[in-house]
Formats: structure tokens, sequence, C-alpha cells
């Protein structure tokens, strides 16, 4: 079966609101084998709603609206789904009732407006709200599923849970959906997609979604199956044919961030890191300090934006600032050596560059990166040329500081 959710409140189309309940219920509708197919945010516009609403029954077999029970004006969810459904909405005298015992246990007087909320739409079931003052509605419209949920996530999640994930379990075909996600790094994701779309082309089932980020793409396999052994099958096939296609350039399996697989890396053979950072300033830092566990292996790092610190703190030489310039392979070899020489670390990694938007140079254009890492064996530097804002400068150098040195650990490992 398909679903639908529809997030209903003009707030949500503000830069200052964020639709989260839609995220719960993909995963709680997933969990009982239901694909969700579309997801929209209507604003408090009766007719708008009504006019979605009608469009996803059109399309699918379950329609979940989160929002708009409130007792306001611009609560309009009960008015739309009638006025879609062609059903009358009828007062419930008792819900009313149940209202007013309620704000009497919490000492307050209910205003007149609150008896908004007592309107259900006609023939809907009832899904009574222990944490709040909206009721819910579960609706069979012939063979399809309609359900009104309150808006606040601790009511939402509270009633779907409780009184919604029972009923669909009873009236949902069996069926599984299991997913398989890959993090890639080291390629652009069109060479990316044109090495491994001649496989997943071959596949209706699993379905292949492709997401790329500064440095980092992540591949989502989806297969549905009425059982979860035959979608496991199938994700096995299709991403061990993936994995061969990528090789190492592919950091995880179980969608961890480059951060965490560094850590483990690096708490498998009880190796320390330090950086010295430049272009970054201080981002690889955060990175690896985001998780938790982090002080097992990450001892510190520098942030060496002038000349002066680099040569203060980590002893680069001014000769060789003046000869090669702060952004060069020598300098970041040499900030990778002093913070390893400083800290006593087992590897340390060094980022300089241009991140831009200016400060850049025929020899030296904006995006220019190089990294350094040193270790017992010495020092190894990689530059790279990035495209993008100082943001996607920043990001990409992050990442290929970290992926050097995951390689190298994986060598040691």
């Amino acid at each position: 079966m398909n679903a639908e959710i529809i997030a209903v409140g003009s707030e949500l189309l503000t830069g200052q609101h964020l639709d989260t309940n839609s995220l719960f219920l993909t995963e709680q509708l997933n969990n009982l084998g239901v694909e969700v197919v579309t997801k929209c945010v209507v604003g408090d516009h009766c007719e708008r709603l009504a006019a979605s609403v009608r469009a996803a029954l059109t399309r699918s077999q379950i329609l979940i609206l989160s929002g708009g029970l409130g007792p306001t004006e611009d609560d309009v969810t009960r008015e739309a789904v009638g006025l879609a459904l062609d059903r009358r909405l009828n007062y419930h005298p008792e819900i009313a009732e149940q209202l007013e015992q309620r704000f009497a246990q919490m000492k307050r007087r209910m205003a007149e407006v609150n008896r908004r909320q007592a309107f259900i739409v006609e023939g809907a079931e009832v899904l009574p709200n222990d944490r709040g003052t909206a009721p819910g509605q579960w609706i069979e419209e012939r063979d399809q599923i309609v359900i009104l949920l309150p808006g606040p996530p601790h009511e939402l999640k509270a009633m779907f849970t409780r009184q919604c994930v029972p009923r669909l379990e009873r009236r949902v075909p069996r069926a599984a959906i299991c997913t398989l996600s890959m993090r890639v790094t080291g390629i652009p994701e069109s060479d990316l997609d044109q090495l491994i779309s001649p496989a997943y082309k071959k596949y209706d089932n699993p379905v292949t979604t492709i997401l790329a980020g500064p440095g980092d793409i992540q591949i989502h396999l989806r297969a549905r199956c009425q059982q979860e052994s035959e979608a496991l099958v199938l994700l096995a096939e299709l991403g061990g044919q993936i994995q061969l296609l990528l090789g190492d350039r592919i950091y995880s399996h179980s969608g961890e961030p480059l951060e965490a697989v560094i850590g483990e890396l690096l708490r498998k053979s009880s190796a320390t890191l330090a950086v010295a950072e430049s272009c970054t300033g201080g981002l690889l830092g955060e990175r690896l300090t985001s998780v938790a566990g982090s002080s097992d292996y990450f001892l510190g790092g520098f942030i060496c934006y002038s000349n002066r610190l680099k040569t203060e703190l980590l002893g680069v030489s001014e000769q060789m600032l003046e000869e090669f310039g702060a952004v060069s392979k020598e300098v970041a070899e040499a900030m990778a050596a002093g913070a390893r020489r400083r800290t006593g670390a087992t590897y340390a990694l060094a980022v300089t560059g241009v991140a831009g938007p200016g400060g850049g140079s025929e020899q030296k254009p904006v995006g220019s990166v190089f990294v350094g890492l040193a270790d017992a064996s010495g020092c190894q530097t990689l530059h790279r040329q990035f495209l993008g804002d100082r943001a996607r400068i920043r990001a990409f150098a992050s990442q290929m500081a970290l992926d050097m040195l995951r390689r190298k650990c994986t060598l040691v490992v």
C-alpha cells in the first residue's frame, strides 16, 4: 500500500518552522511495509487543502493529515476534509464535555472557541487525545483511509503509535521495507552514476536513490517484499554489485558519517590524532569531536590562520612561507609534522588552502587546497582544486582530509 502525508499550517510555509512530524510518520509507515510516495505542506486555506486531499486520494490508499485541528478560525483541517469527502461535520457534545473536564483539571475555564474541536467528520471514528485538546479522526472512504492527527509532535506521536498503528496492522497487507545506505567519497556524483547505473537500472526493486553533498555521496537502496528475508536478499544482491564497482570509495554501509568511521579505525588500532587547520578554521576538529567518545583518540588541534602562528605554534619556517607561500605542499607537510611533534599523536592532519571568495591568484586560485598527513613514516600530501562558495570549499577540504586519513588507517588495520 502507498501513503501520502499532508502537513497543514501556514507557519510551515515560512522559514521559521520545520515539519518534523512527517519524518516520524514515514518511519512508522515504513515499519508497517507502507511506502510513502508523496509529502506536501498546505497552508491554512480550506479550499486549497480540500483540493490536496482529493488529489491524494486519487493516488494512494492511506492519507494522513497533521495539524489544523485546533480551536481557532485558521484550523481548517476538519472543514477541508469534510468538503473533500462531501461529508458533514457533526457536533459531539460528549467531546465538548470531556474538553471542559480537561480544562477544569487544569483549573482553567474553557473558552467557547474550544467547542469547535468537538466537530467530527460524518462517519469518522474519534481518536482520543490524552496529551492535548484536539481529538484525532479515523475515516474510512471505501477502500481508503484518511487519518487526521494533531500538530504538536508529542500529541501526534502518542496518538499514532497507540491508536493508529494497531488499526493499520489489521488493514495493511503483510510487507517489509528494508534499506541499505552506502556512503561514498572521492568520486564526483556524475562519475559515480555513470559507473553504477548499469547495475541499478536492471532493478525496479530495490529502488536506488543517490544524494550528493560536498565530497560525500549517499546511495540509498530500498527493497519492498512480502518477507523481510526476500528484501534483504535483493539488497545484498544489488549492494554487492555496487560494492564491486566502487571498491574502497565506499566508506560506510550503515550510514555513519566519515568522522565516525575514522573514530572506529583509530580506536581499533589504539591510535591518536591531532589536527592543524588554516582555511577550515576548526571545521575538522568540530567534525571529529561531534562523535561521542572522540576523546579516546582525538588529542586536539591548532587553528593557525596567520603565518605568524604557523611559525610560532607549528614550527613552519618563515623562509618556507616566503618561498612557497602558506598554501603549498611544503607548508601542509610542515604543519602536519609540527602538530604531530607538539602533541605526540600517532597521526596529524593539516589543511591549508584558499577558501575564497577572495585571496586567490593565477597560480593558486580560489578552491586550491593542500592536505598534509604525518605519521611515524613521514609526511604525505594531497592537492585538490575545488569549485563552489566558501562553505562548500571548506566542507570539501575537511572531507578530503578525513578520507586521506581513512585510507591510511585502513592499511594499518
